[in-house]
């Protein structure tokens, strides 16, 4: 439902932002110069591939934390009568319309309050209109996390005069921080972008991903199959989240969006619903 933009700058967000930092400073001018020499063919090329990583990561997560979530519009009405609305969510009890209490406003299909998850670490919820770029941050990341850490590995196990004089110095703290610090992120983020891939193979929230383990589980009691009624397949599943060019899959773009209003399900073309 509405939700407060995170515009401001807070504890979480400055840690992600230092934590960023020093992974960029420490692979570029530690772990790519003990290895590859920062000068050197080898170094410049990794040099300016990791900060392109870089770059993209910090530019997702700076759209992330600035762009609103989504809005329900506040003349918003649920149209139980439109015949190509197939798919309508009620109350659990009584079966009335969803309706929001601390907004005020009716509830659009797939819809929560502030749109889905407030999230302290971009201090922004994550809801329909920057899902995508969430996403697209965390894919980053991974990628910036795992880089580093391959850095990191080369540079220590590399036999060279250089590494082992700068071993017991201010590098040693450095090499122990980074693994401390990439490890544990690398494991984190990478199982957390896979669930998301799995969501978004799927076309469900994790708030659908919760509720359908209960659905399919009476279903099955029940004798029945369950299915989600907003799955349209993998690869359309993918452009609904990520867009219909392939080539801009990985841009922090979401000019595909919509409204968030409707979205297509395999059952008709459209259905009223938010992500």
């Amino acid at each position: 439902m509405k939700a407060t933009r995170g515009c401001r700058f807070s504890f979480h967000v400055t840690v992600v932002a230092a934590a960023i930092a020093y992974i960029y400073f420490s692979t570029v001018f530690v772990f790519i110069d003990q290895w590859l020499g920062l000068w050197s063919s080898p170094g410049i090329l990794n040099a300016i591939l990791f900060s392109v990583v870089a770059l993209f990561c910090i530019l997702s997560y700076a759209l992330a934390i600035y762009t609103d979530p989504g809005r329900v519009p506040s003349s918003f009405i649920p149209d139980v009568e439109d015949p190509e609305n197939t798919v309508q969510e009620i109350k659990r009890k009584g079966g009335d319309m969803r309706y929001c209490q601390k907004c005020s406003l009716y509830k659009p299909p797939r819809a929560h309050h502030c749109r889905d998850h407030h999230c302290v670490w971009m201090n922004n919820c994550v809801g329909h209109a920057n899902y995508k770029i969430f996403f697209i941050f965390v894919l980053y990341a991974v990628i910036a996390c795992i880089y580093s850490l391959v850095l990191l590995v080369g540079s220590i196990t590399i036999d060279s005069p250089k590494h082992d004089q700068q071993s017991e110095g201010s590098y040693r703290t450095v090499y122990i921080l980074s693994g401390l610090l990439l490890v544990p992120l690398s494991l984190a983020l990478g199982f957390f972008l896979g669930w998301h891939v799995h969501l978004i193979l799927q076309n469900k929230t994790t708030i659908e991903y919760q509720e359908g383990v209960r659905a399919m589980w009476l279903a099955e009691k029940g004798g029945h199959v369950h299915s989600h009624p907003y799955d349209l397949g993998a690869y359309e599943n993918l452009i609904s989240v990520l867009g219909p060019n392939v080539c801009c899959w990985a841009c922090p773009t979401t000019r595909h969006i919509g409204s968030g209003l409707r979205y297509r399900t395999p059952f008709e073309g459209f259905s009223s619903t938010s992500r």
